[in-house]
């Protein structure tokens, strides 16, 4: 007597894959209920997971005085007055200035650390005189600082009606690395960008370590002023390059006024070596030609 047969499996409403097990079948492209629910869970989980940034970053407040009024010092910027009124050691350092630094918040350590950071900070609540830096971690937005003594910054006056936006695309700049990108050199690194208030304009920076670097200082404006929307480019007489040291109020302690000695030193020596260069160049190109004016004469 013959066994019967069992009925056929039915598939019906089933994943494609349990239909059929080749890859190139168009029936195992479609996904069950159950997969479809993991994918936009893992979707979802893609999306809420924080991008990092290439740099920490730190938001600092300045908040000046104004004209006038007597600022507020601690006993030990007190005694540092002292010390230079009596002929002692320079205070050095910028004292008086670190006092109104404000470090901000938290680190920035992703770009929705940045969007939380720059959606809840309307710049146009920050008063006449105040400013706000976004410096890498280990930087402070000081002149005297150990890190910054011998750099610069390349400065942009803004009207205050375009001021918040270029800040915030200065700002992607910075955190983007895009402003890194344009440094050159191992001695020379990207510090962080700056918006100072005043009277009719906005003042944007952007400091660099190593001022003596011509190529960084020309390749960050260049960056700047093709990235900007055309809308945003300050016009060509509204944005200078400073070094820190050419500032009047630039007071670094007696180690590292040795330091930018030094360095002075140096630069000063390449110049006068790519002085002499080209002028040996120069009379070499010139000899050349009294020669070769001579065989023509001789012929």
């Amino acid at each position: 007597m013959e066994r019967p047969t069992a009925p056929p499996l039915a598939t019906r409403g089933l994943s494609g894959l349990s239909q059929s097990s080749d890859p190139n079948s168009p029936l195992s492209s479609i996904s069950s209920p159950a997969e479809q629910r993991s994918d936009a869970k893992q979707n979802l989980f893609r999306s809420m997971r924080a991008l990092p940034t290439q740099h920490v970053w730190a938001v600092w407040f300045d908040r000046q005085p104004a004209q006038g009024q007597p600022q507020q010092q601690q006993p030990q910027q007190q005694q540092q007055q002292q010390q230079q009124q009596q002929g002692g050691a320079a205070a050095g350092g910028g004292g008086e200035y670190q006092a109104q630094l404000e470090q901000l918040g938290e680190e920035i350590e992703s770009v929705q650390d940045f969007w939380r950071y720059q959606n809840n900070t309307p710049v146009d609540r920050i008063k006449m005189r105040e400013s706000i830096y976004l410096f890498k971690r280990g930087f402070r937005p000081i002149w005297e600082d150990r890190r910054n003594v011998l750099g610069g910054s390349w400065t942009f006056r803004v009207p205050k009606s375009s001021g918040p936006e270029v800040w915030k695309h200065v700002q992607l700049m910075a955190i983007g690395e895009q402003l890194q990108g344009a440094i050159v050199g191992k001695e020379d690194t990207l510090c962080g960008v700056g918006l100072s208030v005043r009277f009719n304009a906005h003042l944007i920076s952007i400091w660099h370590r190593d001022a003596s670097s011509k190529a960084s200082v020309d390749n960050l404006l260049q960056c700047v002023l093709d990235t900007l929307p055309p809308n945003l480019r300050p016009k060509s007489d509204n944005y200078f390059y400073k070094r820190h040291a050419e500032h009047a109020g630039f007071n670094p302690p007696p180690e590292l006024q040795a330091v930018i000695n030094s360095q002075r030193a140096r630069e000063a020596a390449a110049a006068a070596k790519a002085e002499a260069e080209g002028k040996a160049q120069q009379e070499a190109a010139a000899s050349a030609e009294g020669e070769t004016a001579e065989a023509a004469e001789g012929q």
